[in-house]
């Protein structure tokens, strides 16, 4: 009986230690490119012209226009890379965009001012997401989203970002 009890008691912490897991595997097509519509709160993970996933997500605090200047809250529009995988991000998993790039430097020196930087499309700490845009300039996903994302996508993928 102890035994037994034993057994059941070790596979279901396995069990549950697995359903609880933030890293997921993904075998599907391989994702080759991200499309994000800002103003429609869209984002689409392709192969090719196919619709693999789509998530609906929320950003910066300010929203409107491309991101020029570090702390304008708003998220960058044009043609980036994902670069980088944060599995200890503080937003529970995060997916690295290649902002600022030349363009974007010279600009934001030409405004006397630094571009900034660290923008993800990442999970939130939040508990329940809301409405409101809150990010510094970031997609925000829920983690359960980002846990796909970040299974999906590889480093290199393509993201197109349209106002």
């Amino acid at each position: 009986m102890y035994t037994r009890r034993a057994f059941l008691a070790g596979a279901s912490m396995a069990a549950l230690t697995a359903c609880s897991s933030k890293f997921r595997t993904y075998d599907g097509p391989p994702v080759t490119s991200v499309v994000v519509y800002k103003g429609r709160r869209r984002l689409y993970l392709l192969h090719e012209a196919q619709v693999l996933r789509a998530f609906d997500f929320e950003l910066g605090f300010a929203p409107e226009g491309h991101k020029q200047v570090e702390g304008d809250g708003r998220t960058p529009e044009g043609a980036y890379l994902i670069d980088r995988k944060n599995p200890n991000s503080s937003f529970h998993l995060s997916v690295g965009i290649s902002y600022p790039n030349a363009d974007d430097r010279a600009k934001a020196r030409a405004l006397g001012q630094p571009p900034g930087g660290d923008i993800f499309i990442h999970g939130t700490p939040m508990l329940n997401r809301g409405d409101a845009d809150w990010t510094a300039g970031c997609i925000a996903v829920t983690n359960r989203e980002i846990e796909d994302i970040y299974a999906m996508v590889e480093i290199g993928t393509p993201i197109l970002i349209y106002p």
